[in-house]
């Protein structure tokens, strides 16, 4: 069965190139990013992983860190890291899972037979601290992710996990969001001081609440 929004993130034990790790006791209380790459030394695995790197600082105020994987092995993934210091100008700061049994992989999903049975493509998993998912995509190899979506969801998932609110389209942080439809107005009158806007009985928009 494919893992859902909501599903407990599975545990799994990985050789990792920071040391062997159990996946729960290492996600901690921290929010995750666990995503996945077509193979080592290819060019826009190579841009992914130097951007996520130079994010570092972005993950760590929204407490969150992030883990890699590829199915080619640890010594590869350390030769890889070098490449990806030299050309985009970073220091890696974050494992690579090194899933040479591709266990971990069978047990994400991260390989689509139909694309192509011998690699993984560039699956996300956003998990919350409570080790359920929060949040998954799926791109082909050929595609690279864009990171700071993965930020803005990172965002998004924190504030409406703290407020009963949504978040709309294109939404940023800072920008007004939704109050969610379940709460009736004298409910929505407590628990936003600022006020909100009655667009539509189902469509009532309010400052975000944190700021």
């Amino acid at each position: 069965m494919p893992l859902l929004l909501g599903d407990t993130a599975p545990n799994f034990q990985a050789e990792t190139t920071e040391g062997k790790i159990d996946f729960h006791d290492w996600i901690g209380n921290d929010w995750v990013i666990f995503f996945s790459h077509p193979a080592d030394y290819t060019p826009v695995c190579t841009t992914e992983l130097g951007y996520t790197a130079k994010l570092e600082d972005e993950f760590k105020k929204r407490g969150a860190k992030a883990i890699a994987l590829s199915v080619d092995p640890l010594e590869d993934h350390h030769g890889w890291i070098k490449d990806i210091e030299e050309t985009q100008g970073v220091r890696m700061n974050f494992p690579i899972i090194a899933d040479t049994d591709r266990k971990v992989s069978e047990l994400y999903s991260m390989i689509h037979p139909k694309a192509d049975p011998k690699v993984t493509v560039r699956a996300v998993y956003v998990i919350d601290p409570d080790k359920k998912i929060r949040a998954t995509f799926t791109y082909p190899p050929s595609a690279g992710r864009n990171f700071n979506e993965v930020l803005r969801l990172l965002d998004s998932l924190q504030l409406t996990s703290k407020y009963k609110v949504a978040t709309p389209v294109n939404w940023e942080e800072g920008q007004d969001v939704i109050v969610v439809p379940s709460l009736t107005d004298e409910e929505a009158d407590k628990l936003f001081p600022k006020g909100y806007k009655k667009i539509k009985p189902y469509l009532r928009v309010t400052p975000q609440p944190n700021k």
